[in-house]
């Protein structure tokens, strides 16, 4: 039987990956401008990976005897990664998908430990090959803010 805490954390990525897919799919949508068109691609495409980890990560679940978590469940936190009120911020979209994605890398890193202390290697490996996706998305959003001169 997996941990309690190997668990919660399983759960907690598995709705933040949903949540991201909502609001990646939301900004992808409502971004206007020329500069924006490059960030909807990305985030366009980063949605279908972002897919694969809560499924990934539901799998899981299952197989620990869990479930992943409804929407009854569910309590949004991404502030930051809600769409701007100004349609051409593609800053504040760059922003809040940095945001989530710190947030994201430290949930897996936590995650490894956790399934490390549990002595369960398969949740850690799991938690390493998408702590490793989460990475790449922050190097690829890091350098889309390079291009925005800082204030």
């Amino acid at each position: 039987m997996a941990s309690d805490r190997v668990v919660d954390l399983l759960r907690k990525a598995y709705a933040d990956e949903i949540e991201t897919v909502m609001n990646y799919q939301t900004n992808a949508i409502v971004l206007d401008g020329v500069r924006a068109e490059e960030i909807k691609e990305s985030l366009q495409a980063d949605i279908q990976e972002e897919l694969g980890h809560a499924e990934q990560l539901g799998q899981r679940l299952k197989q620990l005897d869990a479930r992943p978590p409804g929407s009854a469940e569910f309590t949004a936190r991404q502030d930051s990664l809600q769409p701007p009120e100004d349609s051409t911020d593609v800053l504040a979209v760059i922003e809040g998908v940095l945001d989530a994605e710190e947030d994201a890398i430290a949930t897996y890193r936590d995650l490894i430990d956790a399934a490390e202390a549990a002595n369960d290697p398969v949740t850690e490996d799991l938690a390493v090959t998408i702590l490793s996706d989460e990475e790449a998305h922050r190097t690829e959003f890091r350098g889309f803010q390079k291009e925005y001169p800082t204030e």
